[in-house]
């Protein structure tokens, strides 16, 4: 016989109700922090879907968010899906033309906007894009002054809203969330997410070395408009963890703070945020012992922060791996059987790597004649990926889906990667950041990782300028603490990627600035690199430079 329901988030916020009921939701906003249990949580995610069920949402309709992480954001991440819409979040840092572009693509319906970013959606507002949004409601118990209309707040619209209010039988295949792409290569694309994906994805994420249980308390760092909070909001639901958000702008103190202060034991975020915090620690001395985990992913994580971690917050930081397209976790760099003692340097190694593939994930790597390449640990080719919560088609894209995906449903990442005998996927780099140099490639992300283990190095890129004779050549942007001198300085970096890569790899030009572009995922935007800082007197540099001997 087959299963009695779908695989739904129903299911999840039934069991963080009715079993983990005592369990927090610590929430910091923009004006303190706010605690509720589960059974509260459980209670106003119903008001909510009661009060958009009154207002008019149908299933299918598209609701948006442009929000912080906090504890409103968090409700109407089962509210939303759990009536049969679709909760649709939109990156709050992407420029006001992406915005415009996503809510046109999307037809969003009513739109959630958090107080504190208000004054950005006001900016980003275009009556022809935002045509179809008929209600927008600023999370919180007021309305700033605003141009938006019609306007309400939060708590007044969920107000009359039944918290015994029954959800609706919704399918598995049911969409269930929506975000876009960052738009780096043109304008953003959506990528869809049904119930069952969210419930694969949560399942897998809940097991493994840093699957979460009742017993950890969790620090969402990654932004819930990001890739859906890298589905942390829905696993400590999901386990009946303790979950602790940390609201509008949060900086390294306050990230420090809530480690400190609840006890958190696992979080997941970007380098650069593990970087800051790092940074605030030494200079602040904060109690965070209570950390154990630390998951890092959206670039590489330099193989000296993850030995800092380690060294300075005895917390292991781990490398995962995944995209917009994937959910987005399916790698982890977490421990086989046979590397349970490894220390110092092999467990550095094996944490550095982007991970082993999640439960559920199938990949193979395609070298350039379309044939698989071999798992040696050397073998370089494009990552693809099949898996329950890994797309085959993007929203309003068929051109883009048939460039991305295969006819038989593998999705290309544009990861170059080579993997391990033992399965540890290394990404090398993304095919439009390789440097071709005389015919060979130089990665650009091991040429950054081992300028950012130096110790002066705080920030590292590397982007490809054209060379006359070599094709390419890497140029490298580095951001540098204290006073240095900067032909010293310059000569000691080349020399030190020389001691561990081929002296060709050594950037023929050198960049000292005050901070590394970013782009809205908190990754090194090259793009913006490439169109602020290459300039003729580089190009110059670079044609007239003659690489190391190979």
């Amino acid at each position: 016989m087959p299963g009695g329901s779908d695989m739904t988030l129903h299911q999840f916020l039934w069991r963080g109700e009715n079993v983990f009921g005592d369990q927090e939701i610590i929430s910091r906003t923009h004006d303190g922090i706010h605690r509720y249990t589960y059974s509260e949580y459980a209670d106003r995610v119903r008001k909510l879907a009661s009060a958009l069920d009154e207002w008019g949402v149908e299933e299918g309709d598209r609701v948006a968010t442009f929000a912080w992480n906090h504890h409103w954001h968090h409700e109407t991440y089962f509210g939303v899906p759990c009536l049969g819409a679709q909760l649709h979040m939109i990156n709050i840092l992407l420029p006001d033309s992406h915005i415009q572009h996503i809510v046109e693509d999307a037809e969003d319906v009513l739109l959630f906007v958090d107080a504190t970013m208000v004054e950005k959606l006001d900016a980003a507002y275009d009556e022809e894009a935002f045509d179809s949004v008929k209600q927008f409601v600023v999370m919180g118990d007021e309305v700033p002054d605003t141009d938006l209309d019609p306007v309400t707040d939060y708590e007044s619209f969920i107000e009359s809203g039944d918290p015994d209010f029954e959800f609706p039988e919704v399918s598995e295949d049911q969409p269930a969330g929506m975000c876009y792409t960052s738009g780096t290569t043109g304008k953003p694309k959506g990528v869809e997410y049904t119930h069952k994906m969210y419930w694969g994805h949560t399942m897998s994420i809940m097991t493994g070395e840093l699957g979460l249980m009742n017993t950890d308390t969790e620090l969402t760092i990654v932004p819930m408009f990001h890739v859906s909070g890298w589905g942390r909001p829905f696993a400590t639901v999901a386990s009946g963890a303790t979950q602790v958000l940390p609201g509008p702008h949060p900086e390294p103190a306050d990230i420090a703070s809530l480690v400190e202060n609840e006890g958190v034991n696992k979080t997941a975020g970007v380098p650069t945020v593990w970087r800051g915090l790092l940074q605030y620690a030494r200079e602040a001395d904060p109690d965070l012992s209570s950390l154990e985990y630390v998951m890092s992913g959206g670039s590489a994580a330099p193989p000296k922060l993850i030995d800092d971690y380690r060294e300075e917050l005895d917390a292991e930081l781990v490398v995962g791996y995944g995209m917009t397209e994937t959910s987005p976790v399916t790698h982890v760099a977490e421990h086989r059987t046979d590397t349970r003692d490894y220390e110092g340097d092999d467990l550095t190694e094996l944490r550095a790597h982007a991970g082993l593939p999640s439960p559920g994930v199938m990949m193979k790597v395609i070298g350039d004649d379309g044939e698989e390449v071999p798992w040696d640990g050397e073998s370089l080719g494009e990552l693809l990926m099949k898996g329950p919560w890994v797309t085959t088609e993007y929203f309003n894209a068929p051109e883009k889906t048939k460039s991305s995906v295969t006819d038989d449903g593998w999705l290309r990442t544009g990861d170059i990667v080579r993997v391990t005998e033992d399965g540890y996927v290394d990404v090398v780099d993304r095919v439009d950041d390789l440097v071709k140099s005389g015919g060979e490639w130089i990665s650009s992300v091991e040429v950054e990782n081992r300028l950012m283990g130096h110790p002066r190095v705080a920030e590292a890129a590397v982007i490809p300028v054209d060379h006359p004779q070599w094709d390419e050549r890497p140029v490298a942007f580095v951001v540098v603490d204290g006073d240095f001198d900067e032909d010293e300085l310059r000569e000691e970096l080349k020399a030190y990627v020389a001691e561990e890569y081929p002296k060709w790899w050594a950037p023929d030009a050198i960049r000292f600035i005050d901070e590394v572009p970013k782009g809205s995922t908190g990754k090194f935007s090259k793009k913006t690199l490439v169109d602020e800082f290459i300039d003729d007197e580089l190009k110059r540099e670079v044609s007239e430079s003659a690489p190391g001997s190979r």
